[in-house]
């Protein structure tokens, strides 16, 4: 039997943020849309870059430091961000941090 959703019980078990780097995984990916899990060791960042398309993070677990173009704020777990395609953006981890990435494709 196909099924036209994909279902997961606990993001923050979908992976394990590392003592040391940052890791990804896709959990979904079709025409609309790309789901991407990072978990984010302490003190590692993703440096300042780009998305041709808007994205929306959605901080799990744990805190980080956000540049968003000239601004910057601090995510926690429950935080939500919308970033128009374009946006300079970059995370810095203060503590072991998961983040689902939302990469939306169709505008």
């Amino acid at each position: 039997m196909s099924y036209n959703f994909t279902h997961l019980t606990d993001l923050a078990a979908e992976v394990e943020p590392p003592e040391d780097g940052i890791l990804t995984r896709t959990l979904h990916n079709d025409d609309d849309v790309k789901a991407v899990i990072f978990g984010f060791g302490k003190d590692q960042e993703l440096s300042e870059h780009t998305a041709s398309m808007p994205a929306i993070l959605q901080f799990i677990q744990g805190e980080a430091t956000l540049t968003l173009g000239e601004e910057t704020v601090q995510a926690r777990p429950g935080g939500w961000i919308h970033m128009a395609p374009g946006l300079k953006h970059s995370v810095q981890a203060k503590t072991p941090v998961i983040m689902l990435l939302l990469l939306l494709k169709k505008q």
